[in-house]
């Protein structure tokens, strides 16, 4: 009887090599799995920002924080669909639709209207939310899947109900499979106390299509001598370059509020990060038409009678910064009681068993991630600093923050708050507000793919709990 041939020594430690080698990186592949039933009440880390420890578990339910009761003034149906539409002038496309058009319909209100919005989901086989963007609504009404509500399954309506507050140029998108559903449709344009000569500009891609308000190109009517205020939305995922041919303007807002003193602007861009918004007041020419340019592809904005100019993208952007007089923040942010940092990076190993480059937050990667804990009234200051490559359009949910420096250098001009602020590479802010807002809100990049793969947090208030989860039988995937 022959006697099994033993493995050599050779074969040994090549087999103990390949173990050493293999080992690490499965253990790496198995910590990078997001587990499939997540509560954001159990993700990552707490990060007390240099302030007391705080706890939310056991808390308040972010389902408790919701809008006002009472008639609403104004109301509104919405029905999400996954049909084929329309793209005026470039055919039709497959994708999801509000009320069977994209972008949604335009909701309009006045400053202090309460606003109930009705969703209705007949054939979005995924589910569905809405996220009023830009609107500083209660908690529970935000429209995040798994943090402060289940996706809307097939069938499923959920009511939405807030007041709005502030006057402004706002949006609504889905917050449920964001990154693919808001791309094939699912928007629309939200404005608060809008006159009579308002201009709309929400310009989104469809397929590679650049469009505005759904199509290719739009001309609107308006008198020579009159002031007309356009209101540009960026919905797409990278920051867009705007600017007026044939009269000079004034940036009046930024993420619905309003800039103080804005001086006019001639031979000058604005940047209009991906979310964000900002509005420009034109005083229309005698015996011409103006021209809006959205990003410097095809798609514009004419305004007036008569041939509009064309000119070059020009190459000085307007600072926000510097632009406008400053005026009283209603706070101050040298007392702050939490300090914050929030370094964006981007390294490589495993996301979710896939080998890729990730980004990170302060060095690590979702959902290990740092939640900025804090407590109603606290005075909040935060920097933000960018090395990971790529420019990240930042979106902190439930609140504005104010700038207070870029690169070092302080703030001059009028206070300037936004809610989706453009993040490029090597660059760093630094931003305060005050946490006046309870609740569980999203913290992330506002480019959504970004955002999908990890490039997102919270800011936790003390005594708020959440019971909804990621995953788990809605299914739920906020990006």
């Amino acid at each position: 009887m022959m006697m099994a041939k033993r493995p050599g020594r050779r074969t040994v430690i090549a087999l103990v090599a390949t173990l050493v080698v293999l080992a690490p990186i499965a253990w790496f592949w198995q910590r990078s799995l997001v587990p499939g039933d997540l509560s954001p009440m159990a993700m990552g880390y707490a990060d007390y920002g240099g302030g007391p420890a705080t706890h939310t578990h056991h808390g308040q339910d972010v389902s408790t924080l919701k809008g006002p009761s009472g008639p609403a003034d104004v109301t509104v149906d919405l029905v999400a669909r996954k049909e084929r539409f329309d793209v005026p002038g470039r055919g039709p496309m497959s994708g999801y639709t509000l009320n069977h058009t994209s972008p949604g319909p335009q909701i309009v209100a006045k400053q202090g209207d309460l606003i109930q919005v009705t969703l209705h989901n007949e054939s979005v086989p995924e589910g569905i939310t809405l996220h009023w963007h830009g609107v500083d609504v209660p908690n529970a009404e935000d429209g995040v899947a798994g943090v402060t509500q289940d996706a809307i399954g097939p069938g499923q309506s959920f009511v939405y109900r807030f007041v709005a507050k502030d006057a402004g140029t706002y949006w609504y998108h889905s917050h449920q499979v964001s990154h693919e559903q808001v791309k094939k449709g699912l928007y629309g344009v939200l404005v608060v106390q809008p006159t009579a000569t308002d201009v709309v500009a929400a310009v989104h891609t469809y397929d590679k299509v650049r469009t505005v308000n759904g199509g290719y190109g739009e001309r609107r009517v308006a008198a020579p001598g009159s002031t007309v205020r356009v209101r540009l939305i960026n919905t797409d995922n990278g920051p867009m370059i705007a600017w007026v041919d044939g009269a000079p303007y004034r940036v009046m807002a930024v993420d619905g509020t309003d800039v103080n003193e804005p001086s006019e602007v001639s031979g000058k861009s604005v940047v209009v990060t991906a979310g964000g918004r900002i509005d420009l007041q034109v005083t229309m020419p005698q015996g011409s038409a103006v021209r809006i340019g959205l990003g410097g592809g095809p798609t514009t904005l004419v305004i007036g009678d008569g041939n509009a100019p064309t000119g070059a993208q020009p190459s000085d952007p307007v600072d926000l910064l510097s632009y406008g007089k400053p005026a009283d923040l209603g706070f101050d942010p040298a007392k702050a009681t939490r300090n914050f940092n929030y370094n964006i990076g981007r390294s490589p190993g495993f996301f979710d068993g896939k080998p890729g480059l990730w980004w990170t937050i302060n060095g690590h990667q979702f959902p290990d991630v740092p939640m900025f804990m804090v407590t109603e009234g606290d005075v909040v200051r935060m920097t933000i600093k960018n090395t990971s490559g790529q420019v990240h359009p930042m979106h902190l949910h439930g609140h504005h923050v104010v700038v207070l420096s870029r690169d070092g250098v302080a703030a001059t001009g009028s206070p300037w708050w936004t809610d989706s602020l453009n993040v490029e590479d090597n660059e760093t802010y630094e931003v305060a507000f005050v946490a006046d807002n309870p609740g569980i809100w999203m913290d992330h990049c506002h480019n959504l793919p970004h955002a999908a793969q990890g490039l997102v947090t919270h800011l936790m208030y003390s005594g708020v709990s959440t019971n909804f989860h990621l995953g788990g039988k809605p299914s739920n995937q906020p990006e």
